[in-house]
């Protein structure tokens, strides 16, 4: 290999694949280059999980060296390789190596399947009530929502969808049983910009549980502090 040294032995240099002469020329190279620093601080990371990674037990798996030597040969064949790709195909390799250790690469939107992108960024009250079949509630002075309700061994599960409010409010929804009986699933305050409503469009998800049977609640309410109904959904 030769000893000339270029920005794009950042790479090779922090995770110890540069030959003696090579190596040498880039430690001088570094003494007047902040860049090629920069790099390798940033580098510092790979290089250290690297050299933690312990033995693992032989699965027959081919071993390490051919797919160093390959790198080796890639960066004699292309010097000129970007620093991201670079750092890429040596992600792989730690991954080959390592069974499993995958070194932080971030997938763009474009890879990941459409399903996953459309429900990706969703909480677990907003997911549960997107997988499921929401029952439309019935509300006042133009409250709408709905729930998504899930009959457990323990009791009942719901996930409620709230729009049209504003605060502020304190507010609970309440699951009232057949005999009469009233429990409260969950409870939150609403701020005084609101949920649903203009300046503020996007709606309220919250999931709550009650220790009443499905089979025994007839129906469910979001009702003010001040015990203002706002919001009914029949079982």
């Amino acid at each position: 290999m030769t000893s000339r040294v270029e920005h794009t032995d950042v790479g090779a240099y922090a995770l110890g694949l540069l030959e003696e002469d090579d190596r040498m020329a880039f430690e001088a190279h570094l003494l007047g280059c902040a860049p090629c620093r920069s790099e390798l601080s940033d580098l510092s990371g790979m290089a250290s999980v690297l050299s933690e990674i312990g033995p693992m037990e032989d699965y027959g798996e081919p071993s390490p060296e051919p797919v160093i030597d390959m790198l080796q040969r890639k960066r004699s064949a292309d010097r000129k390789t970007r620093r991201g790709t670079f750092v890429i195909g040596i992600a792989a390799a730690v991954t080959l190596v390592a069974g499993g250790l995958t070194v932080g690469t971030q997938l763009s939107v474009g890879d990941v399947p459409p399903i996953a992108q459309e429900h990706s960024h969703l909480g677990p009250a907003e997911q549960f009530y997107a997988d499921g079949k929401p029952v439309e509630g019935t509300g006042v002075d133009g409250v709408t929502g709905g729930l998504v309700i899930e009959s457990k061994a323990w009791g009942t599960h719901a996930a409620l969808k709230l729009a049209g409010v504003k605060g502020p409010l304190e507010c609970e929804l309440v699951s009232v049983g057949k005999s009469g009986e009233r429990r409260v699933m969950t409870g939150w305050s609403v701020p005084p910009a609101g949920y649903g409503v203009p300046g503020s469009p996007d709606p309220l998800y919250m999931h709550g549980g009650s220790a009443t049977p499905l089979k025994d609640i007839d129906h469910f309410e979001v009702v003010t502090s001040a015990g203002k109904k706002l919001l009914t959904i029949n079982a």
